[in-house]
């Protein structure tokens, strides 16, 4: 969702850092050969990920929902020399094209692939978290939310995509629309919890920025 006129969306992205050539190729390949390519974060969101996580140079970063990996390389740009990306999906079928890009890149040993269910896996996980970036399925975002939010730590931030969900989320909501009523009420959740700070930038199709309090 597009929330500025298109000229000036261009203008914005060809001000903004280039999308490296790895990431330029890992783009096209996934235009080709995957279904849905629209769920890529793609060049201009993919530069406010990676400049996101450069700031907080996170220790470990978790990520829900790889797709076919752009959004965990741009991610790792951030971590610190000895951090770990933990990336977790359900589709066996982009497992392969994740790595390959993954191996390309100069962060393969950092990044740890995860196949099935995040709820199962999330809780097995050991590692604490600087960073956590969900892109999922949207009806399972507050129950994501409930199984990071004691694994981040203070100070830590938490990323949300597609909140405003193309704008649905200020329409009349349809009974049996789950993804949208999750995204209210995960919106709702992030702004009223007392642990969080949180602002949504209109990027894209929305992304929220929470920080876990330190007191």
């Amino acid at each position: 969702m597009h929330f500025l006129p298109e000229e000036l969306d261009d203008y914005i992205v060809a001000h903004s850092e280039k999308e490296p050539e790895l990431l330029a190729k890992l783009n096209r390949e996934t235009h080709q050969k995957v279904m849905q390519p629209r769920m890529l974060s793609g060049h201009y969101q993919g530069r406010v990920l990676s400049m996101l996580s450069k700031i907080i140079n996170p220790g470990n970063i978790l990520e829900i929902g790889t797709y076919t990996g752009y959004s965990a390389l741009c991610l790792a740009e951030g971590i610190s020399a000895n951090g770990q990306l933990h990336t977790i999906d359900v589709n066996e079928e982009l497992y392969d094209l994740q790595r390959k890009y993954f191996d390309l890149s100069e962060y393969g040993q950092q990044i740890f692939q995860h196949l099935g269910d995040a709820t199962e896996i999330i809780p097995k996980l050991q590692e604490k978290f600087d960073l956590v970036f969900i892109d999922a399925d949207k009806p399972n975002y507050p129950t994501y939310f409930e199984h990071i939010i004691e694994k981040l730590n203070p100070g830590g931030i938490l990323l949300s995509d597609n909140v405003l969900w193309s704008g649905k989320v200020i329409e009349n909501v349809k009974d049996d629309d789950l993804s949208t009523q999750a995204l209210l009420k995960y919106n709702k959740l992030l702004v009223e919890d007392h642990r969080l700070e949180t602002v949504i930038l209109p990027i894209r199709d929305g992304l929220t920025i929470s920080r876990k309090k330190v007191n």
